[in-house]
């Protein structure tokens, strides 16, 4: 199944510079995250051009490929181009282009997302076993409660191991020395020394602090951080010859003294404060978190700020047991977005945008926003708006109500059995309340708004754009739409199909990158001849080397992709034949490309071909159109500036 995304890996890492411009590479749930060494060399508008790619974002030096859901798939392939262990090079140059703040976010971020499957996955079996405690399947004393409990908690205790190794990744350090060290911390003897509470002193002479380190967070941080400056010194000083032996023994030696003499502690320390300022925010602040989180959380995703509060409900959790900071309101945040999205879809002519906000909006109920976000609420503006609200009235409610959640996991519906917890359903009864206040205030205020912003829309459905032709079959596909109304100075812009067959939903097509509308607004034709013309005057701005995809920009700037099967790019250019090059111009109605349509079926692959508009966000109003007869003249896309 991943074989499919070699050729996308391909091209994103081409067009972020190469592999000898990448210092690193990750993965959140719809994003491949880059860290370049001069992003100068990467091409946003060839890569939002790439089939495949959502979105370009940079922030706080991380440069930003929006892909979708299918990320860990095409980051597995881009893993294997660029190669594990990046960071060699020009990182140093790479981060001189960050602020502090944004070092310190980056930092956290590195940290702290390659853990959130392992906390998900825990989060979930906790939720499950509360559930089964509240129906009575299970009782809380039984031995199944407490394997399944264990079961859970293995992630928790044994967190400073885990964040060891990525935070020894993320600075460069050796990963597997990092987790000895968080392995001493952890070993069932220390545990026993402090539990004894009698002095220890080491050689008799340097006191170790009695502290328990299991499920702490900020001590292993400090001595991965410490222990990344003293490999670099002991890398440089001991020979190569013997640094295999020697460097893991004195790292263990001098890492080992200093946790347990002065930087656990000292993390100690600052994490007992840290646990009061938590206790602080439960007691005596409770709206605060939820709230600003409720109501802020798209722009600080936009922003990637969201990197950087996240892990702050992970550190309460490891300290109280429960997560009151970020939980409550990014559950509530992308209830109200997802809700604001729905409103969109139900008061949209635009079919594509109907299309769109339909999809992003269940991908939003499970938690994942992203598709909602940016090809919905952010172009339109005011359901944005609506959502900011919404969240920010869910999670007044539920900060007021001192609602937590006993587990980490994914912000979506599923996210509230994550609320179950100390032999109580009181807190999930609470979320949910706090849910409905932000789907129903959210989608009220969208509703009312869209009444006003969806006017115009709503005004001009129905209307079909195009012009009856009566030329030859070549002629009445490529034939294009362009005017300006008088009435409102609308520059209009619509072409018929470039291929002849039936022209469907967009929707419709077999493949999700371009199904979801994520790649831009457009249609899908099932093809009955195997030739593509221009649908207008063009200048060939991509012609991919396998000929199965071109992409055209029209004189007064549509860029429009047309990419003939569904994983066709396998085929390697077989079947195929192009008439053009890249950098050329046609004109309406030249043969761009011929393809075999019966031999790409025998070949097992098939022949939809997806026409989508690449700068779908220029416009301000796209309409498409579809019909089942192969040889009907209108236009089947249609552009509103």
């Amino acid at each position: 199944m991943r074989r499919k995304y070699e050729k996308l890996a391909g091209e994103i890492v081409k067009c972020v510079g190469g592999k000898a411009n990448v210092n690193d590479v990750y993965h959140c749930q719809t994003r491949l995250r880059f860290k370049l060494a001069d992003e100068e060399k990467a091409d946003d508008k060839a890569l939002e051009g790439t089939d495949g790619v959502a979105k370009v974002i940079r922030n706080a030096g991380v440069y930003q490929v929006v892909i979708g859901t299918h990320v860990a798939d095409v980051f597995e392939e881009v893993e294997k181009l660029v190669g594990a262990g990046k960071g060699k090079g020009n990182t140093e140059a790479a981060e001189e282009k960050q602020n502090v703040f944004e070092k310190i976010i980056d930092f956290v971020a590195g940290v702290f997302q390659p853990v959130i499957p392992a906390l998900s996955g825990a989060g979930m079996v906790k939720a499950l076993l509360a559930l089964l405690v509240v129906m009575k399947v299970l009782s809380n004393q039984s031995q199944t409660y407490y394997l399944l409990n264990l079961f859970a908690d293995g992630v928790f205790y044994f967190l400073p191991m885990i964040l060891a190794f990525t935070c020894a990744q993320k600075l460069k350090c050796n990963p597997i020395l990092a987790a000895g060290v968080a392995a001493m911390m952890l070993h069932p003897n220390w545990t026993a020394l402090v539990a004894a509470k009698e002095a220890v002193n080491f050689f008799d002479v340097i006191p170790f602090t009695l502290a328990n380190y299991g499920s702490s967070v900020i001590p292993i941080i400090l001595i991965i951080f410490v222990q990344s400056f003293v490999e670099r010194l002991l890398k440089k000083w001991i020979p190569k010859a013997v640094e295999l032996v020697f460097v893991p023994m004195l790292t263990f030696l001098i890492m080992g003294t200093l946790a347990f003499s002065v930087l656990g502690p000292i993390g100690a320390v600052l994490g007992n404060y840290l646990g009061i300022f938590f206790t602080f925010l439960s007691e005596s602040a409770a709206w605060a978190p939820a709230v600003l989180i409720g109501s802020l959380l798209p722009v600080m995703v936009m922003f990637g700020l969201h990197n950087g509060v996240a892990p702050l409900g992970v550190m309460q959790m490891a300290d109280l047991g429960y997560d009151s900071i970020f939980g409550p309101g990014c559950v509530c945040s992308n209830m109200a977005q997802a809700a604001a999205t729905t409103v969109v879809a139900l008061r949209t002519k635009n079919k594509k945008t109907k299309q769109i906000a339909a999809s992003g909006a269940i991908t939003a109920y499970m938690g994942i926003t992203e598709p909602a976000l940016y090809g919905v609420t952010l172009p339109k503006k005011y359901p944005l708006v609506a959502a900011m609200i919404g969240g920010g009235l869910g999670g007044l409610y539920a900060g007021l109500t001192h609602t937590h959640r006993f587990a980490t996991g994914s912000s979506g519906l599923p996210a509230v059995f994550l609320y179950l917890g100390d032999d109580t359903t009181k807190f999930f009864v609470n979320i949910i309340i706090a849910i409905i206040i932000s789907i129903v205030s959210s989608a009220a205020i969208a509703l009312l708004l869209s009444f006003k912003f969806e006017k115009e829309e709503a005004e001009d459905a129905g209307q079909k754009t195009g012009m009856e032709e009566t030329e030859t079959d070549a002629v009445m596909m490529t034939k294009t739409a362009e005017s300006e109304t008088a009435e409102t100075g609308i520059a209009v812009f619509g072409f018929a199909s470039p291929v002849k067959g039936r022209v469907m939903p967009l929707m419709e097509a077999a493949d999700e990158a371009f199904a979801s509308g994520a790649l831009g607004q457009g249609v899908m034709i099932e093809p009955v001849e195997g030739v593509v013309r221009a649908p207008f005057d063009a200048k060939v701005a991509a012609l991919f080397p396998t000929n199965h995809a071109i992409g055209l920009v029209s004189d007064n700037g549509a860029e429009v992709m047309i990419h003939v099967g569904i994983d066709t790019v396998q085929l390697e250019g077989k079947y195929f034949e192009a008439f053009t090059t890249q950098e050329s111009r046609v004109k309406a109605g030249d043969i761009l490309i011929r393809f075999d349509i019966e031999a790409i079926k025998a070949a097992g692959y098939k022949t939809q071909t997806m026409v989508v508009v690449t700068n779908s966000f220029n416009y301000s109003k796209i309409e498409t159109e579809s019909h089942e007869d192969p040889d009907d003249s209108r236009n089947i896309i249609t552009l509103e500036k």
